[in-house]
């Protein structure tokens, strides 16, 4: 297991490679695409921006509180987008018959798709996320520690496996419909435009579900809280590994549909 283990981050740390070395190939390209990664995710902001020109907050939640828990969704989400890319455009695969390929390498499936993809343009908004979350801190009356810093690295694991998940359920569903279903950008890109604001602000029912269903709140509002100090309950710091359990249900549908699969290649 332990050999295993170490093949798997090996394999996977040589695909990581190869993508690297192909970007690299072309820079001129990789740097453009960079910054239109860059761009497109600073509308949000404007929009953040312009927003509290006109209400000093939101739900008790300042111009400088906002920014950070946006920044940190958003290094979740491109964390997510850039290492599980391979989900993300898997029904190619499915309706190609490349999967088949996949089935019959004495490596498992799901490593191998993860690799089949790295996003590394996503740095784009990474950095934007970075800018913002340097403004927040600083801006932020909070005095931070060794916890807080622990809470915001916990969220950022939390986060990004729960898009990863997310990503997972989109290609397992792939497995039925041959093509990507284009509601789950509602559970993706959606929680990425709403998650810019504290869930809180968005009703009960809905922080509910987020704290239930789809763990989105757990991996935001609640470790927040603990951030701004509007909420000193330590236990707040872990609450964001809860969030993991999510990647469970995502695997389960996953390998029901690798034992239905019928290839769709020709």
């Amino acid at each position: 297991m332990k050999f295993q283990l170490k093949d798997s981050i090996r394999l996977y740390g040589h695909y990581v490679s190869i993508h690297i070395r192909s970007a690299m190939q072309y820079k001129t390209s990789f740097l453009l695409t960079t910054l239109g990664q860059f761009l497109v995710s600073f509308q949000v902001f404007l929009g953040i921006h312009f927003m509290f020109q006109r209400f000093s907050a939101v739900d008790e939640f300042t111009y400088s509180e906002v920014l950070l828990c946006f920044s940190i969704m958003l290094l979740e989400f491109s964390l997510a987008e850039m290492f599980a890319r391979g989900f993300d455009s898997f029904s190619e695969m499915v309706r190609s018959g490349s999967f088949d390929q996949i089935l019959v390498r004495p490596r498992n499936e799901i490593l191998q798709v993860l690799g089949s993809k790295v996003e590394l343009t996503r740095i784009g908004r990474m950095l934007q996320a970075l800018v913002m979350f340097g403004y927040g801190i600083s801006h932020c009356d909070v005095e931070w520690n060794f916890m807080k810093m622990l809470t915001v690295i916990f969220m950022l694991i939390g986060g990004t496996a729960v898009f990863t998940g997310l990503f997972w359920i989109y290609a397992a569903l792939c497995f039925f419909t041959l093509e990507g279903l284009e509601f789950m950008n509602v559970f993706t890109d959606g929680a990425r435009e709403y998650g810019k604001y504290p869930v809180s602000i968005y009703g009960k029912k809905m922080l509910l579900i987020t704290t239930f269903i789809i763990p989105y709140a757990l991996v935001q509002y609640y470790p927040l809280l603990f951030l701004l100090e509007k909420n000193s309950n330590p236990i707040l710091t872990v609450v964001p590994l809860l969030a993991i359990w999510f990647l469970l249900p995502s695997y389960a549908l996953w390998k029901f549909g690798v034992r239905r699969y019928q290839s769709s290649g020709s």
